[in-house]
């Protein structure tokens, strides 16, 4: 049996927060919608089961904790790595 798909989105904004905030998170099609969401709007997704199973414990419009900022902050530098490459026509 294969498990449900999971999605969690984050959002860096700091200018409003000190570190980066659940604003969506959900399983089956409702994880389904947010990955759609995400291509349609060109937002690079990583896929990282277990960080998704921490992060969908937090609340939504809650900042994610001290301890996951080292996995976080990998998780942030490929979507910049990957937003450049796609400016950069790569």
């Amino acid at each position: 049996m294969s498990q449900m798909k999971k999605a969690v989105a984050l959002r860096y904004a700091p200018e409003k927060s000190q570190a980066p905030v659940v604003v969506a998170k959900g399983k089956g099609r409702v994880a389904e919608a947010i990955l759609d969401r995400a291509k349609e709007h060109g937002v690079p997704v990583q896929e990282d089961a277990s960080l998704v199973e921490v992060l969908s414990k937090l609340e939504l419009e809650q900042e994610i904790p001290a301890e996951l900022y080292q996995l976080v902050a990998e998780i942030l530098s490929f979507v910049y790595r990957a937003d450049k490459r796609a400016k950069e026509g790569l």
